[in-house]
């Protein structure tokens, strides 16, 4: 098979864009994310076609071709619910950004005196390393020792990097057998299909655009599969797991698996099924030290998990103490690489993630961090 082939068959499924339109709205998005114009962008899928066919999502009830002999049965449409229930919505105030004004104007005023050559050549060659083809369908997962250390937050904003760069479908799966965040911090106002339902819809013959009926589309394009619809019940289990992610791995060119924390069963099994890991960890001694004894278990594992594995360090705090040299040395020993991502305002204040209010650093931290992931990613064959 010729390299690409699959990535252009599933693009001609979505249609073409013209190159002057797709190229406006690619330079429009990088201004948005505040890159420079000299960073290359490459044209996008158009999704008009999404949007033009009846969405399953839509209906009342849903043909499903399912089991060997292929017989037709009807699948009732779950019902649409609020990612934020619509009395907390308000709680959540307008978006602060994640740089204080004197922090962005200081900024302002270092690239008005000094060349911003480095920069953009750095930028330039990360977008480069975000940007490049794949032969199959990639899959990063991300997990990490615990809760509450920003590993939904670190999964959206993977997803929003690789969605806005990339000129092939991205998909931001939710595997998180608890409530999971995912959903909100990706900006989606409701979810209907979940990994349950889809698992007992899934068939060889579906395209891409029947598979994008059971999804929510969110911003730069991409589109999100969540884990369930913010309810108590019945986990995702292994099986539903597997069964969705090997599937789905033909329509999309990279997949952000958002998993449990360990040591879940689900989340063990995607780091262990997975072309790229993401361990999130948070940026104290006692969290260096328990993702270093994760990395210890991943060299257990009988292929090559360390060579395709980043640490993404997040600070929780303005006023974090660790050594981060020291701490970074100390998980590198391990083989693996590591990405610091800075305390941030508008990460911190919870909510939908707005790309264009992000600090600098943070999305700096973001794009360095999606290079990693798919430098690794495209090491597996």
């Amino acid at each position: 098979m010729v390299e690409g082939d699959w990535q252009r068959d599933v693009l001609r499924e979505l249609g073409t864009a013209s190159a002057e339109s797709t190229a406006a709205l690619r330079l429009a998005a990088s201004e948005s994310l505040g890159h420079p114009r000299s960073a290359p962008q490459p044209p996008a899928p158009a999704r008009s076609q999404r949007q033009e066919r009846p969405t399953p999502a839509a209906q009342d009830s849903v043909p499903v071709p399912r089991g060997v002999q292929d017989p037709r049965v009807s699948v009732p449409a779950p019902e649409s619910v609020p990612t934020v229930d619509p009395r907390l919505a308000r709680a959540l105030g307008a978006p602060q950004h994640g740089d204080s004004a004197a922090r962005r104007t200081g900024r302002t005023l270092r690239k008005l005196a000094a060349s911003a050559g480095q920069e953009v050549a750095e930028q330039t060659r990360l977008a480069r390393d975000i940007q490049q083809p794949v032969t199959t369908g990639r899959v990063v997962a991300v997990t990490s020792i615990r809760g509450g250390v920003g590993k939904s937050t670190v999964s959206a904003l993977l997803g929003r990097t690789f969605q806005h760069y990339r000129h092939d479908p991205v998909l931001a799966l939710e595997a998180d057998t608890a409530l999971g965040t995912l959903p909100v911090r990706m900006g989606a106002e409701s979810v209907r299909w979940a990994c349950a339902d889809l698992a007992e819809i899934l068939s060889p013959s579906m395209q891409l655009t029947d598979i994008t009926g059971y999804l929510v589309p969110v911003a730069d394009g991409g589109w999100l599969l969540p884990a369930g619809q913010g309810r108590v019940g019945a986990p995702l289990d292994v099986r539903t797991y597997r069964t969705v992610t090997l599937a789905l791995r033909r329509y999309f060119a990279v997949t952000v698996v958002d998993c449990e924390s360990l040591p879940g069963e689900v989340a063990r099994t995607a780091m262990d099924t997975a072309h790229a890991r993401v361990v999130v960890a948070p940026m104290t001694a006692e969290g260096v030290n328990g993702t270093r004894v994760v990395l210890d278990w991943l060299a257990q594992l009988p292929h090559s998990a360390l060579a395709t594995t980043v640490v993404a360090l997040t600070a929780n705090s303005p006023d974090m103490t660790l050594d981060l040299k020291a701490a970074t040395a100390h998980l590198r020993e391990t083989g693996v690489g590591v990405v610091a991502l800075p305390y941030d305002r508008h990460l911190a204040q919870g909510g939908p993630i707005h790309t264009a209010m992000l600090g600098q650093s943070s999305r700096d931290a973001a794009v360095r961090l999606a290079a990693e992931a798919i430098q690794r990613a495209v090491r597996v064959r």
